[in-house]
Parts: C-alpha cells; sequence; structure tokens
C-alpha cells in the first residue's frame, strides 16, 4: 500500500482503475480489505481509492487527536481531487455523510451502508453485544472479543455459520483483531462525528443496508433515507452489516448505475 505520512502517524491507501475518483470508507470492524470483492468491476470506470482509518489495517493509531473527516481532506488534497463520490460502510458510512456535511463542495455522490445513527437508543440486542465485549476485553480476552463481533457483524442476528459464505470469517478475524488492540486509543483521540443537520446533504445519496442485519440498522437506515432530501433506500436481502463482504455483486449492481448517473 502507499504511505502518507503526517504528525500524527502515517494513512495507508491503494488505488486501482482510472476515471472518476471514488473514496470507499471500511467499517470500524474492518480495513480497505472488506472491499476486495467490489473494487475490480468500479475500477473499470472509476479511480477506486481505499485507505484503512487510522488505527486500522496499516495506518498508524493515532498520536494525538484527529477528526476521520480531516484525515480524509487531507488524503483527498495529497491525490489531488477537489470532488470525489464517497462509499461508506458502518462506520466508515458515518464518516462518510459526516464528510458530506463539512465539505460539502467536494462529494458529488454519497452511498452509506449500515451508517450508525449518533446517540441511537440501542436496543437490548445491541447493548448485550456490547457488554459482551467489553467483559471480553477486560478479561483480556481478545480471541473471545473477536468471536463476539464475528458473531454480530458477520454472521448476523438470524443466521447460523452455515449460513455465511466460506472464508469470510477468516478474511475479516486479523483486521478486527487489529481494531479491537486499538480501540481505546482510537476512542480516546478520535473528536466524533460531525453535529449537521442532514437536511443539508444535496447530493444524490444512496442509503444501504442488509435485511438480515441487526434490526437497529434497519430502522436507522429508513430515518437516514427519510431524513437526507430525495435519498434511495436499498434493502439487500442476503446480506447481514458487512454488505460488501455478504452481497458483493449485488452492491456491485446497485452502486455501478448509481456512480454513473449523471447528477
Amino acid at each position: 500500500m502507499l504511505v502518507l505520512k503526517d504528525d500524527l502517524g502515517h494513512l495507508s491507501y491503494d488505488i486501482a482503475g482510472d476515471g472518476p475518483p471514488v473514496v470507499l470508507v471500511h467499517a470500524g470492524v474492518a480495513d480497505h480489505r472488506m472491499w476486495d470483492a467490489v473494487v475490480p468491476a468500479l475500477a473499470e470506470r472509476h479511480t477506486v481509492i481505499r485507505y484503512d482509518l487510522r488505527g486500522f489495517g496499516e495506518s498508524a493509531p493515532p498520536t494525538g487527536a484527529f477528526r476521520e473527516t480531516d484525515d480524509l481532506s487531507r488524503l483527498l488534497d495529497h491525490l489531488g481531487h477537489e470532488r470525489v463520490q464517497l462509499v461508506g460502510a458502518s462506520w466508515g458510512g458515518r464518516v462518510a455523510v459526516d464528510f458530506a456535511l463539512t465539505h460539502p463542495e467536494r462529494v458529488r455522490r454519497l452511498a452509506m451502508l449500515a451508517a450508525p445513527w449518533p446517540r441511537y437508543a440501542w436496543s437490548s440486542e445491541m447493548i448485550a453485544y456490547d457488554e459482551a465485549e467489553t467483559a471480553a476485553l477486560e478479561a483480556g480476552d481478545l480471541d473471545a472479543a473477536v468471536q463476539v463481533n464475528l458473531d454480530m457483524w458477520l454472521r448476523g442476528p438470524v443466521r447460523e455459520w452455515d449460513d455465511v459464505a466460506d472464508g469470510l470469517s477468516e478474511r475479516l478475524r486479523g483486521p478486527l483483531r487489529t481494531s479491537l488492540v486499538n480501540q481505546a486509543l482510537v476512542g480516546q483521540h478520535s473528536q466524533g462525528p460531525a453535529t449537521g443537520d442532514l437536511a443539508a446533504v444535496s447530493v444524490p445519496t444512496l442509503v444501504g443496508v442488509g435485511k438480515l442485519d441487526v434490526a437497529d440498522f434497519q430502522d436507522i437506515a429508513r430515518r437516514y433515507a427519510a431524513e437526507i432530501p430525495g435519498a434511495a433506500l436499498v434493502e439487500f436481502a442476503g446480506a447481514a452489516h458487512l454488505i460488501a463482504m455478504d452481497a458483493p455483486a449485488e452492491l456491485t449492481a446497485a452502486l455501478r448505475p448509481f456512480l454513473t448517473e449523471s447528477s
């Protein structure tokens, strides 16, 4: 991967293809590799930029206060892109919409997949997941914390592991482990999400959610689709939380026409 160094460490990124730039922002339990099955088709028509958020994948953990939106802006400046199309998954979806709110002049189109909602009133299922992860980490059992997250975000609440495609859990296990190791440090230094009015998002927006995901995220997706003017809601019947890993062909089929439409 390529490296952009700065005062807080460095960001690692990858570029494929040629054409109008599209930036893919990964989930908070993954890294840039979660997009592996989507990139080849998108790169046929676009310059596809993937990067690891600070403390994820090959990007260094932060050494001081930072904002994810500032990091993305810095990366785009470094690459010479004034405006891009953004596709974000889970926490990366929230980074993408925050970037559209704080830097509206730099975004042409926005796709957000299973993004969280700030200060959402989480269900008992989500609270139980958080308590299980916290207990495992406090006990120093990183393997157990990884499994808690695999069960929640990859398998999802309604499937058995036999229903999940072979190899996905092993592909996610390493990136997930890195995210958990750096979780406390990232949380300490991250300045958090923006608080802008979603009605101010003025670019074409696609909101995606897996029908096998936690009910909270299905509700949140409907909220985003209702709050962002003109947003389109796309539901992926065969996907849980990580749509790009679960249903890459279906996601590509939704993204390609969306990203190539005239604004």
